[in-house]
């Protein structure tokens, strides 16, 4: 018979000599080795080889780690309308606001306190406060008798028209306006493509849908790793209502913002941003207004440097736009930019032109654009300046691009 104190020594020896063999640890059994990790793979349909640059892109900047410091992780900026989904989400949230009966006129009836812009040609138009006219304003700029509907404004920061549609939703809360664009995104996505709905005495597009692509391109970022966030000229509650569904939270949303009562009802005037103070209602994401958000929102930019071109360890990785509103993000980014074409004179002139090899263009998912029938008129009046004179576009040399013709439709 073994004594214990004899099978002790002999269970120590045996341990000892099986941890030396590598089969056992001291903390227990060897753990199976773990499979290789790797970036996630962008799904089909795109157009040309832009699936394979933005693979690349995913391969260079991502990665599988999912503990990656926030500051550590690549940016991407994603326009909404029409970049993420077809149609727009800020159209179909003022469609129904109207239909329903929920803008409400100034309690003094003074219809110029809804926008500094607006003007008085506009603002006595509006004194009869139908849907008709509102929806004229709103979409052409102008009344139902063809007067200008707004003056004054800075070109590359703001757009009146998109702005008003925030400051329209002064007196309720951001709560409600979520609501109000919950029940709106029902709808449009209800709809059949193609539907035409109702406003007033006219008619509207009445249907908005999702790009599998574009969702399909958020999620594979997310999971590699990216920093993912949308910067859009719709108001901030209704962007993020219809950005959860790819997975964008709220405190990655950067829309146009109202300020606020101490209630936390909206009012009509919008914050701002870099040398702009809140209530200037000149700096909404727009243009070079895009650039300052996603500085300060993004970057933690702060005061007039907010406005500027940062260095480029400051700056988004990828970004995607459709239009000339998103210009001035898309030149930031520093691996690739995304334009889905829409026929817009200065972003095609500059992505085509593609001086660094960083532009990739697609034509829109859903019923994209024939192709245009002239060249884009880069090397005359391509470009429209602050004070809303159209001139050339130029590259970061001065240099004037020539114009472009149409390729990918």
């Amino acid at each position: 018979m073994t004594r214990p104190s004899t099978r002790r020594r002999l269970q120590a020896a045996g341990a000892a000599a099986l941890m030396a063999t590598g089969c056992l640890t001291a903390a227990g059994p060897a753990r199976a080795a773990q499979p290789a990790c790797t970036t996630p793979k962008l799904a089909a349909g795109w157009y040309g080889d832009n699936q394979a640059r933005l693979q690349q892109l995913i391969d260079q900047y991502g990665s599988c780690d999912p503990h990656r410091p926030a500051r550590a992780k690549p940016v991407a900026v994603f326009d909404w309308d029409n970049t993420v989904v077809k149609n727009d989400v800020g159209d179909a949230t003022m469609f129904w606001l109207l239909r329903n009966g929920r803008i409400r006129q100034p309690a003094d009836g003074d219809w110029t306190t809804t926008s500094r812009h607006l003007t008085p040609a506009a603002a006595q138009a509006l004194a009869a406060a139908c849907a008709d006219e509102i929806n004229a304003v709103y979409g052409t700029a102008a009344t139902r008798t063809g007067a200008a509907a707004f003056a004054g404004w800075d070109r590359r920061t703001t757009e009146p028209g998109y702005a008003w549609l925030a400051q329209l939703t002064q007196g309720w809360t951001a709560k409600q306006v979520r609501a109000f664009a919950a029940a709106a995104r029902t709808e449009n996505l209800a709809a059949p493509i193609g539907t035409k709905q109702r406003v007033g005495t006219g008619t509207a597009t009445g249907w908005v849908r999702y790009y599998d692509q574009q969702r399909d391109l958020v999620t594979t970022l997310r999971r590699a790793g990216f920093d993912v966030w949308i910067s859009s000229a719709s108001p901030q509650p209704v962007v993020e209502v219809w950005a959860r569904d790819v997975g964008i939270d709220a405190d990655h949303v950067i829309g146009i913002r109202n300020t606020t009562t101490r209630d936390g009802r909206l009012t009509a005037h919008l914050q701002g941003c870099g040398s702009v103070p809140d209530g200037a209602d000149t700096m909404t994401t727009y243009i070079d207004g895009k650039r300052c958000w996603i500085n300060k929102e993004v970057f933690g930019v702060r005061g007039r440097a907010a406005e500027q071109v940062q260095p480029a360890a400051r700056r988004q990785v990828f970004a995607a736009g459709d239009s000339d509103t998103d210009i001035s993000f898309l030149r930031d980014a520093t691996g690739l930019r995304l334009v889905l074409n829409r026929n817009k004179n200065e972003l095609m002139c500059r992505a085509y032109d593609n001086g660094d090899g960083k532009w990739i263009v697609n034509p829109m998912f859903i019923e994209p654009k024939k192709q245009k029938s002239g060249p884009y008129p880069c090397s005359t009046t391509g470009y429209v300046d602050h004070d809303g004179t159209a001139g050339p576009v130029r590259r970061g040399d001065a240099s004037v691009i020539p114009d472009q013709t149409d390729t990918v439709f």
